[in-house]
């Protein structure tokens, strides 16, 4: 009525074809029809926005929303609550999306890297466009968690991606895999130091936090079991290409030992095992902390393959180390580098 001068009644299929919208956004399907609608309600937003919302002018209706994570209330009387709202419900939603899909196949983990990246996209345009909504979910710090979070998962469906089909067990493709494990490894730290910062420690559950551990540890040992594959089972010989076996394993190490050069470590078979041995210890170390994290919470308790991964994963590699070492040896307490 202010704005057309017209009475309610005049637009009132319109009103209603709106707010049936605005109620099938609350409720959405958990797949890219969900999405799909929500964006058709958001798309409405701006135009009603600079129609009926005068900045100068209060117009009585309020929006009201819950915090996902403490479930308190939040009011507003302008759009911008409404709009960041369904923003995060986008993001939410391609994150569900992502864990639905069939990880046993590659067409499966492409849909969940794309899922995952699509829900940091849309978190990061929340981080950017929306900078004062007063509900804690969307808080920077917690959204750039969040953000984070997503992209841990989607470089973890990369890793099992390129393992799906098998690793072949050639040193260039062991030094791949181990590269790409850190990678995931140090995202899985970025969300866990991200979750453990006050005030976003007391409104996560705990369990992702120890999960994110876990998974820290988990995938920093499988990296150094593949590099210590990499040097202990591949012998520098003389039908290999030299100069690429220095190029990729220069590309690991940040710094080397003292003294060593990445050609020393291929051409010298006790340097070479003393060093792969030492990424055994690193592996095997890792998986212990790993099932330490995981035994510290009550809800992963429930995830029994979890546990059945983390077990098997160190079998593994107390087996391998086990083929090398040499109990008249004298104990070596050389400690790996990390691997970068």
């Amino acid at each position: 009525m202010e704005h057309y001068n017209e009475d309610g009644r005049t637009f009132e299929e319109e009103i209603a074809d709106l707010m049936d919208l605005r109620q099938a956004s609350r409720t959405p399907s958990r797949n890219e029809a969900g999405v799909e609608l929500l964006a058709k309600y958001y798309s409405h937003l701006p135009l009603i926005e600079n129609r009926f919302f005068s900045p100068t002018h209060q117009t009585g209706i309020f929006f009201t929303w819950y915090d996902s994570f403490t479930g308190v209330p939040v009011c507003q009387q302008n759009l911008t609550l409404e709009k960041a709202s369904v923003v995060f419900n986008m993001a939410a939603l391609y994150s569900q999306i992502g864990t639905r899909s069939d990880r046993q196949t590659i067409v499966g983990l492409g849909e969940a890297i794309s899922s995952f990246q699509k829900a940091a996209g849309m978190l990061s345009h929340l981080k950017e466009t929306f900078t004062h909504t007063p509900s804690y979910d969307m808080s920077p710090a917690m959204v750039g968690m969040l953000i984070r979070l997503m992209i841990a998962q989607a470089q973890e469906c990369i890793f099992e991606k390129i393992a799906l089909p098998g690793i072949l067990n050639k040193f260039n493709s062991l030094i791949k895999m181990a590269q790409e494990a850190v990678k995931v490894s140090e995202i899985y730290d970025q969300v866990h130091q991200s979750m453990i910062q006050m005030p976003i420690k007391d409104n996560v559950p705990s369990f992702w936090s120890i999960m994110s551990l876990v998974k820290t540890n988990h995938y920093r040992a499988i990296a150094h079991h593949f590099l210590a594959s990499a040097l202990l089972d591949h012998e520098l010989g003389p039908n290999d290409d030299e100069d690429q076996q220095e190029k990729a394993l220069s590309q690991v190490y940040d710094q080397l030992p003292e003294g060593c050069s990445p050609l020393d470590i291929l051409k010298n078979k006790d340097e070479r095992e003393r060093i792969g041995k030492a990424h055994f210890r690193r592996a095997i170390s890792g998986h212990e902390e790993a099932l330490r994290n995981y035994g510290l919470c009550q809800h992963l308790d429930k995830l029994k393959v979890l546990q059945e991964i983390l077990e098997a994963s160190h079998r593994r590699s107390l087996n391998k180390y086990s083929d090398y070492e040499n109990e008249e040896e004298f104990p070596d307490y050389f400690e790996a580098p990390d691997i970068i």
